[in-house]
C-alpha cells in the first residue's frame, strides 16, 4: 500500500522504553496513552494477549488521532503457558524471577501499525526465547534493588543489568525483548506509507 500524504507518526504508549526505541529512526513522532484494560481474558494465552492489546491500543489511539498513523505495542513473558505482566512492585517481581530462574522464557512481543483515514491495520508478533540462569535469592535482590524494573513484563530488564540473569537469548530482532521489534515495525511503517530514510 502506497500513500501520497506524509502522515504523522503517533506511538500509543506511555513506555519510556519503546520511546527510547521508536526514537531510534530519527522521524517526529507523538505519544499518547492508550489507556486499555490490560487484564487477560478467559482462556486467552499469552500470545493472544499480547495480539489482542497491542492492536487495541493502536485502534484506541487512532480513534483520537484518525489522520496519523499509529503504534501499538505489549509484550507479555510466557512462562509455559502463563502470562507474566509487569510485576507493579517488589514482592511480585522476587516471585516472577523465582518461577523463571533455569526456565525458557518466551517474550511474546506484539506490535499494531493502525492509520484510520487510510483503511490500514497490521499486527506482527515477535517471540524471544529467554533461558534464565539459576541465579541465587541474593542475585535476584541485588538486581531488584539496582534496576527497580517494576514496568517491565517478567521483571526482566535486559538492557541493563538483568542481562546477568541470562543464559542465552534466541530472536531475529534485537530490539524486540527491549519492548518495540523494529525490524517489524519499519516494515510495517513502510506498507502504511512511511517514509522512513529521509534527505
Amino acid at each position: 500500500m502506497t500513500e501520497t500524504v506524509q502522515r504523522r507518526l503517533v506511538l500509543g504508549s506511555t513506555s519510556p522504553y519503546r520511546r527510547e526505541l521508536l526514537a531510534r529512526l530519527r522521524i517526529p513522532f507523538e505519544v499518547a496513552a492508550p489507556d486499555v484494560d490490560e487484564t487477560a481474558q478467559p482462556n486467552e494465552t499469552p500470545q493472544q494477549l499480547a495480539c489482542r492489546l497491542a492492536m487495541t491500543k493502536a485502534r484506541t489511539v487512532a480513534a483520537r488521532f484518525p489522520e496519523h498513523v499509529v503504534i501499538g505495542s505489549d509484550q507479555v513473558a510466557d512462562l509455559a503457558g502463563q502470562a507474566l505482566g509487569k510485576p507493579g512492585n517488589h514482592e511480585r517481581a522476587v516471585a516472577q524471577l523465582r518461577q523463571m530462574r533455569g526456565q525458557t522464557v518466551i517474550f511474546q512481543t506484539a506490535v499494531a501499525v493502525v492509520c484510520q483515514a487510510s483503511g490500514f491495520a497490521q499486527m506482527d508478533l515477535a517471540q524471544v526465547k529467554v533461558l534464565f540462569r539459576e541465579v541465587s535469592d541474593s542475585e535476584i535482590e541485588t538486581y531488584l534493588l539496582a534496576e527497580t524494573p517494576y514496568d517491565c513484563a517478567g521483571s526482566a530488564k535486559s538492557e541493563g543489568l538483568g542481562i546477568a540473569l541470562l543464559e542465552r537469548i534466541d530472536n531475529d530482532d534485537p530490539t524486540a525483548l527491549v519492548g518495540l521489534p523494529l525490524i517489524r515495525t519499519c516494515r510495517m511503517l513502510t506498507a502504511a506509507g512511511v517514509r522512513l530514510l529521509r534527505a
